[in-house]
């Protein structure tokens, strides 16, 4: 039985648009359903000195070739619903633009810290990457749901009903014609983001998203999804340099030092999974520190993990948030 929804949880499509055209968002791109990926920007964009791209830059060890400004403000991105069943980085995102917009979340709470990063840094959102697996998604949140619940709505049925799964949706793609009900995972091709071809992207929201790291020059990237019952994991990023992993390992202990004074946890796995994934191209194209975080979903029939309530999901966000930019100003 899934948990209640509280006022503050917002992760609608619907409450996505009406804030691009109140706020002034722009079109990242449509979707492969023809839906707008939409991009809120804060800060001016850089002009940004570049003699080399960042492949280049790196074999020569000269960083500067790649970004000459020695006074280059830190750009942030924030990437929600890669997967579309993920709400929990959609509402966490959504009430941060409130947040910034009005002084105030959903829940109408305040938070100076985070608002006075903000104003320092250059910051991205796209509260929704895969809007056609979003629109999909009935319900609002998984928190409370039995693991089948989870499949069915995050990776979709086969032709013969039967749940795809994870890690076996993965092995047809794109899974379009393989399935009958095509979960939040994918957009309308079927394709999942996480899993494109990196260089020849099948999707054009992958293709923006990269090109939207690259052009922006972006020093943390941050893919929000959701971990089951994981109390909060920032994952290691695969086949990019050591110093990115040390990196997120530092910006992990200091979130957790954060979270355990309020009865949270953030988790550092050792290893980072042997694939070249979203996470790696994103780095690749624009030599950030880009990482998974994946949050916690309250599956009541996981046999393992915590199980946070939506208030705890929403905070553990928002101190992942504020440790961030603050870290990004260092």
């Amino acid at each position: 039985m899934f948990s209640e929804i509280p006022g503050f949880w917002k992760s609608d499509l619907d409450t996505l648009d009406c804030q691009a055209r109140e706020y002034g968002a722009k079109q990242l791109c449509l979707s492969a359903g023809g839906r707008t990926v939409w991009l809120f920007e804060y800060g001016e964009k850089q002009n940004i000195l570049s003699r080399a791209n960042y492949c280049s830059a790196l074999f020569v060890g000269d960083r500067k070739a790649y970004i000459g400004n020695d006074f280059k403000k830190p750009v942030v991105l924030l990437i929600g619903a890669i997967h579309g069943q993920e709400t929990e980085g959609v509402a966490a995102l959504l009430n941060l633009i409130s947040l910034i917009e009005t002084g105030k979340d959903f829940a109408g709470n305040s938070n100076q810290p985070l608002l006075d990063a903000a104003k320092q840094v250059r910051l991205l959102i796209v509260p929704v990457a895969n809007p056609d697996g979003r629109a999909r998604v009935t319900p609002a949140s998984m928190i409370g749901c039995e693991r089948k619940d989870l499949e069915y709505w995050g990776q979709g049925t086969w032709k013969d009903g039967s749940l795809c799964g994870w890690p076996a949706c993965k092995k047809v793609h794109p899974i379009k014609d393989y399935v009958d009900f095509l979960g939040g995972y994918f957009n309308d091709d079927g394709v999942n983001l996480m899993c494109d071809n990196f260089f020849s992207p099948m999707a054009h929201e992958t293709s923006a998203l990269l090109k939207l790291a690259g052009d922006e020059f972006a020093d943390y990237i941050v893919l929000l999804h959701g971990g089951t019952n994981d109390a909060n994991r920032i994952i290691p990023t695969s086949f990019v340099p050591s110093e990115i992993n040390k990196e997120l390992i530092e910006l992990s202990k200091i979130c957790d030092a954060e979270a355990r004074k309020e009865g949270l946890q953030f988790e550092y796995p050792e290893r980072p999974p042997a694939v070249f994934e979203l996470t790696s191209a994103l780095h690749h194209v624009g030599g950030g520190f880009s990482m998974v975080f994946e949050s916690n979903e309250c599956v009541v029939d996981a046999g393992y993990g915590a199980q946070y309530s939506h208030e705890q999901i929403y905070r553990s966000h928002m101190i992942l948030f504020e440790q961030l930019l603050i870290r990004s100003l260092r």
